[in-house]
Parts: C-alpha cells; structure tokens; sequence
C-alpha cells in the first residue's frame, strides 16, 4: 500500500484512550492501519494490539504493517462483533478498545468495490466479499416499500420515496447494474434545487445501501456491549462516528452506563442502588478540528466519545 493512510481524529483519540506501555489493546476495525500503527508505538514492546476487520484487504495491509510495530499483534479476520464474541470466549481482558465506524479510504478509493458514487463500478458495497447480499440485489430485487424505508431510515433520505419509485420505473426498464447507473436515476428523482443545496444527490442513498447490505448499525448494536464486557475496570472504551445514526447509539449506550441512580425524583432516598458503570470523558461528542477537515474533508462528519470503565456491568 503505497498511498499514505491519514486516520482520522487521530491525535483526539490517543490523548483521551491514554494508551500506556504494556496494556492491551483491541481495534475493532483495523482498515489501512492508522490508529493501529499509533496504539501499538504507545504501548510498546511489552503491549499487545489485537486487530479486527472482515475486509480481506484490511488482513493483507495487517500482513504487511505488523512487522513494523514494536508491540506483539495479532489479527481476526471477522466482522467486529464475530471478532470480539471469540475474544470474550477466550478470556481475554482489554485495557482499551477502538472502534473505527462506517467505511474505511481503502474502501472507498478501491473503486471496484462499488462504495463511491464518483466512480463508475458494480453495485457491490459489501465490506465483506463473502456477504450474499449486494447493494445490486437490493436496488434490483427489493419491493419499493422496502427501498424507501432503506434510504429513510439508514440514509435519512428526504425525499426517500421519490427515489425508490425512480429506481422501480428505470429498473422495469432493464437492470441497475452500475453506480453510475444508479447515480443517474437517484438524480432524475431528485427535485433540480435540491440537487446543489447540500453535497452531492446520491449520498444518503450510497449511504443507506452500504449500511443495509454490512448490517452497520446492527452490528455496533451487538458490538458495544461485547466491547464493554472486555475492559477490564478503568479500561477505555473509544468509539468514532461517521453518521447520526450511528453516533445516537453510541451515545445512549455509554450514557446510559454513566447513569447513576434511576429512582422517580420525588422518592426522597435512594431505592435502586445503581451506581454508575462509566466515566465519559468528554461532555459532548467531540469534532475534529477545523485543520483537519480542510485537509481531509473526509473527517467532516467524524464524532469521537471515549468512556472509561468503573465497574462491572450491573445488568
């Protein structure tokens, strides 16, 4: 891999996960490597950084970066919640846990995936190439109640039922077989200001097929608890966001566990007991700098929340 790979929020991550020498540490979502690469220089050569990606090119980049890292490593190639069930199962006690959301450069610059609506390519979008469902039998196959559920729910899509009525005439006309393709119909549907008015028209679109065919949200559904269970007490728990949607879940997970008692406010002692499971470490969700988005406009919609761990799970 000869292009660079800038990870992003990189520099909030490290200072608020406080990796130190000799500590464990899992990265959920390995990719290109880069929060990897910057965990493993902080724990050095008594730490150990276990990494997780089901992309097959994200093992062939661990192949290839591994050697270069001062700590032990080790890879799974599995989706983040296979990945950490089999870590759980195993026994294994985490000091931190990274979770990278939504796609990674790799994916996107690898233009035959079909994960971009800037280059002609398959309707793919499958993250892992074993998956039976491509985003090509979604806008193919799937009843037009179903697409426009897809783009509103997963793309936040507003005009969600034009499109998937778009996408029903072209497709009774011949198959949707390209992004492109796609691309054209997704625009036609779209009224003409709106095309301008906020990025570019097959965004929410590409974003919502890519999230229903990877099951994204499902999946960080499952992971969060998974990951938690694995922090040892004063573990840290790191998650960065791409979208609302999955930024809402993270959020309410970790609060959730930073909740303290849960009594109605009019019982005037505490009956419940609950103590709280969790220090945020941050008040709010934390954006990347203004720096940084000009230089990688990628990290514009990038959140960060860091949690530390103050107790076993009371639930």
């Amino acid at each position: 891999m000869t292009i660079p790979h800038v990870p992003v929020m990189a520099g909030e991550a490290i200072e608020l996960l406080d990796p130190r020498p000799g500590q464990l540490v899992v990265d959920c979502t390995f990719g290109a490597g880069g929060h990897a690469r910057l965990l493993a220089q902080r724990i050095g050569t008594r730490g150990t950084l276990i990494a997780i990606d089901r992309d097959p090119i994200a093992a062939e980049r661990f192949a290839e970066l591994a050697p270069q890292l001062p700590s032990a490593t080790r890879f799974i190639r599995a989706s983040f919640v296979e990945g950490l069930a089999q870590l759980r199962d195993e026994g294994v006690r985490a000091d931190l846990v990274l979770m990278d959301l939504g796609m990674s450069s790799m994916q996107i610059d690898t233009w035959q995936r079909g994960f971009s609506y800037s280059y002609e390519a398959p309707l793919d979008m499958r993250m892992d190439p074993s998956l039976e469902l491509t985003a090509h039998e979604l806008v193919n196959k799937a009843e037009p109640r179903h697409l426009e559920a897809i783009f509103r729910d997963l793309g936040e899509e507003r005009y969600a039922r034009q499109i998937a009525r778009a996408i029903v005439r072209a497709r009774g006309r011949g198959e949707i077989s390209s992004t492109i393709a796609l691309v054209d119909v997704v625009t036609s549907a779209v009224p003409a200001p709106a095309r301008f008015a906020a990025g570019h028209p097959a965004k929410r679109v590409f974003q919502a097929l890519r999230i229903a065919v990877n099951d994204e949200l499902g999946q960080l559904d499952a992971a969060l608890p998974l990951a938690w269970s694995l922090l040892r007490n004063d573990g840290r728990l790191a998650a960065i966001s791409f979208h609302s949607l999955e930024d809402r879940r993270v959020k309410r997970f970790l609060v959730a566990r930073a909740r303290g008692c849960i009594c109605p406010p009019d019982l005037p002692v505490c009956g419940c007991g609950r103590e709280p499971e969790a220090e945020l470490l941050s008040r709010r969700a934390v954006a990347p700098t203004p720096g940084e988005v000009a230089a990688n406009p990628r990290a514009r919609s990038a959140r960060l929340r860091v949690a530390s761990k103050l107790r076993e799970d009371q639930e």
